[in-house]
């Protein structure tokens, strides 16, 4: 089998005309053929190169408004025929079927469709089948066609038409054949998906964007990033994003996105250290870090405010990896920038995916997100004393910032700052004590404070280290065959306690 094969006769059907030209002209100048429909044949015409209808090589004319044009054995025998096997050959003579030697071709935009809310119908219409049966009848055939399946894939072939000139080698033709099969098995997924809907018979991703990671959670580790970060996030600042940094991010804008009022959360190892909800940007950065200044070291922040030159100079003061807000006054930036390695993030408007995904064994758990906030309406007090408003408020304050920590998790807060949390304990009782001692230890007075719990207290000890310490209010989901032990300790020592009926386990 010869590895270089000259290109000789071309089949364009494409949308996307943008940077087509150059490819034509190229093509073109080196004698190639082309061969089209519809807009695609009026666009190369209109460069002033000959363009042989489809309609013309099949004799049928494009029917059923559309939906068959190129589907004709003149088309495909064309694509399908092996070249160095005489049998081929002779059936290709037979019944005068061109050898085609370049497929560009794309796909209808179903999946744009789906998004911009289209009826049914319109969407039905936009499951290409011409164009999935070229891509995938090129790709088969790469030993001697090529393949280019969408607009992103231009630049390669015409950087191969510049250096080579009209033919290919088997590598390339390889390598757009995978591109090809990357592209239809995406498109089909999309499809697949609609159709399913909720009811995840069968799980299908396709994810085309990628970026490649430093390492993975560990310097031994290769690692990437399957998806679209750039919408998510604009970098004005910093090295490359690492693994681990994204675990981080996740959880830090995850946490600020609960909260509506002026919020800023220190996220470590993806718990959360330091959160404080106040009037300023200023102040919440204050009693954000005064949670744990020592975790803070190193961490990723994330606020739901711009960031202001104020802020920015007390941020500046500590070693950070990343932090993610809104937007950044111009004199802020100018601060912050002045670490070269300092990664700095613009949070975007976007929809989060409603699953989550993540492997085990030989296969992937799926699950829907934690998208459950409590609210003022989900509280039931089940004490005889009810928390008062002030405690309310930072009882889901509280609770908002257990439901991001990992279980077994324990939150301590007070006035809407985080005093500590306990958190990824195997114990209850050893989550609350870790909290307790990390408060303490950075000078706080518990007294009045609040608990949240990510699951029901089994016994009554957690509730009677917290009021020992100070709490005067507790959250947890209930459920517990036992939960009447707790409320009884509740009710003798005048603390009040409310359930939730979520919980909110988190590994």
């Amino acid at each position: 089998m010869a590895e270089t094969k000259p290109i000789k006769k071309a089949l364009v059907s494409v949308f996307h005309k943008e940077g087509l030209d150059e490819i034509l002209s190229n093509l073109h100048a080196q004698g190639v053929q082309f061969i089209s429909t519809g807009g695609t044949q009026q666009f190369i015409e209109s460069l002033g190169y000959p363009c042989e209808k489809v309609e013309d090589l099949t004799g049928y004319p494009s029917i059923l408004g559309g939906r068959v044009k190129t589907l004709h054995p003149k088309v495909f025998g064309g694509i399908l025929s092996r070249r160095e096997m005489a049998q081929d050959s002779e059936q290709c003579a037979q019944y005068e079927i061109p050898a085609i030697d370049l497929v560009i071709v794309d796909l209808y935009p179903f999946e744009d469709t789906v998004a911009s809310g289209a009826s049914a119908e319109d969407i039905i219409e936009k499951i290409d089948i011409g164009g999935i049966s070229l891509i995938r009848a090129a790709a088969k055939n790469f030993n001697d066609v090529v393949i280019v399946a969408s607009k992103s894939q231009y630049s390669p072939l015409l950087e191969i038409l510049k250096q080579s000139g009209a033919e290919t080698t088997l590598e390339q033709r390889k390598w757009f054949a995978k591109e090809a099969f990357k592209v239809s098995s995406g498109y089909d997924s999309h499809i697949f998906n609609w159709f399913d809907g909720e009811e995840s018979s069968a799980l299908r991703c396709a994810f085309d964007s990628f970026r490649p990671l430093r390492y993975g959670e560990n310097p031994h580790q290769q690692a990437r990033f399957f998806g679209d970060f750039d919408k998510m996030f604009e970098q004005l600042h910093g090295k490359e994003i690492s693994y681990n940094n994204l675990l981080d991010i996740d959880a830090a804008v995850s946490l600020a996105n609960e909260f509506t009022e002026t919020t800023f959360v220190i996220v470590k190892h993806n718990n959360a250290c330091g959160v404080a909800t106040r009037d300023t940007l200023l102040q919440a950065w204050k009693d954000a870090l005064a949670g744990d200044p020592v975790s803070a070291f190193g961490g990723v922040f994330a606020c739901n405010r711009p960031v202001d030159k104020a802020t920015a100079e007390e941020i500046n003061k500590l070693f950070f990896e990343v932090i993610i807000a809104p937007a950044y006054d111009a004199d802020a930036l100018e601060v912050l920038e002045c670490k070269k390695n300092r990664i700095i993030l613009v949070q975007k408007s976007y929809d989060l995916p409603k699953q989550q995904f993540r492997s085990a064994f030989n296969g992937v758990l799926v699950q829907d997100r934690d998208l459950h906030t409590e609210t003022p309406e989900d509280l039931q007090t089940v004490t005889d004393k009810a928390p008062t408003k002030a405690q309310i408020d930072d009882l889901l304050f509280a609770n908002i910032i257990v439901k991001h920590n990992k279980s077994n998790a324990i939150v301590l807060a007070k006035n809407r700052q985080l005093c500590a949390s306990g958190v990824g304990q195997t114990s209850r009782v050893d989550a609350l004590k870790q909290a307790v001692d990390k408060a303490v230890s950075f000078g706080f007075d518990l007294n009045g404070a609040v608990m949240a719990s990510d699951a029901f207290f089994p016994f009554p000890d957690c509730v009677e280290i917290a009021d020992k310490a100070g709490v005067r209010a507790v959250i947890h989901p209930g459920g517990s065959i036992n939960d009447k032990l707790s409320i009884e300790y509740c009710n003798a020592n005048g603390v009040a306690m409310v359930t939730t009926g979520y919980r909110h386990f988190k590994h």
